[in-house]
């Protein structure tokens, strides 16, 4: 095993190949290394989220994240076993840094990017946010989520049962492309306070809609991550997988 390994490792190096897992897929995909990195230029410029930094800011945002975090205790706007849960490990901590899995369910492969954050300053923000609010916009807005095939299949029962699905009845599917670095940031957040405003929410789990906030925007807007040589700041929506 060990001599096939390094002769598939001579093969990717002479020939300039690399070998990826694929999307939505349980294979893999072997191409160009050239070409690859055609393709991850070509999404940095089409989406024109990012902008490349002069230096490394890890530490800096490391530092933010504590002295929020810290702020919001002392004025008591989170509690102990909150900020516990929240604050990062300064031992563990280290950049994120992208990288991009082939899509070779679609035409001419083009590219997921996967940001890898599991040691970022935020995941343990974004970790705790995801525990607190998911079950919010789960339960407010599974009369309108379609997760599945065989949920769709389901709520097109009920809605034949009602009378409405009929021979003129039009069907429409589309993909939206590069989702994650479309959404503007600040419209974001102010979506997602007054989401919880309209369902009545002027707290959850004791921590303020303002206090939300300003936590999510630390989430969002210090997105920072290394790929290849580089380190990124993502401007325009947040981190994708």
């Amino acid at each position: 095993q060990a001599q096939i390994l390094g002769s598939i490792r001579r093969i990717i190096q002479n020939r300039s190949l690399i070998i990826r897992v694929t999307d939505k897929g349980n294979n893999f995909y072997i191409g160009s290394a050239v070409e690859f990195e055609q393709k991850a230029t070509k999404f940095f410029s089409d989406t024109n989220a990012f902008i490349e930094l002069s230096c490394n800011p890890f530490n800096e945002i490391l530092d933010k994240v504590i002295q929020l975090l810290n702020t919001l205790r002392g004025k008591d706007l989170i509690r102990k076993w909150q900020y516990e849960q929240m604050m990062p490990d300064r031992t563990t901590c280290e950049l994120a840094h992208l990288y991009f899995n082939p899509k070779t369910h679609k035409d001419g492969i083009p590219v997921r990017p996967i940001e890898s954050t599991i040691h970022a300053s935020t995941t343990k923000i974004s970790k705790f946010f995801d525990k607190i609010l998911r079950p919010i916009f789960d339960a407010k807005c599974k009369d309108t989520t379609i997760i599945d095939g065989a949920s769709l299949i389901t709520e097109l029962s009920k809605y034949n049962k009602k009378g409405l699905l009929k021979s003129t009845t039009l069907f429409c599917t589309f993909d939206i492309r590069n989702l994650y670095t479309m959404l503007p940031q600040e419209e974001t957040l102010d979506t997602h306070m007054k989401f919880l405003h309209v369902h009545g929410y002027r707290k959850v789990k004791g921590i303020s809609i303002d206090t939300i906030k300003k936590l999510a925007s630390i989430i969002l807007k210090d997105n920072v991550f290394a790929y290849g040589k580089k380190i990124y700041k993502q401007t325009t929506g947040g981190a994708m997988g």
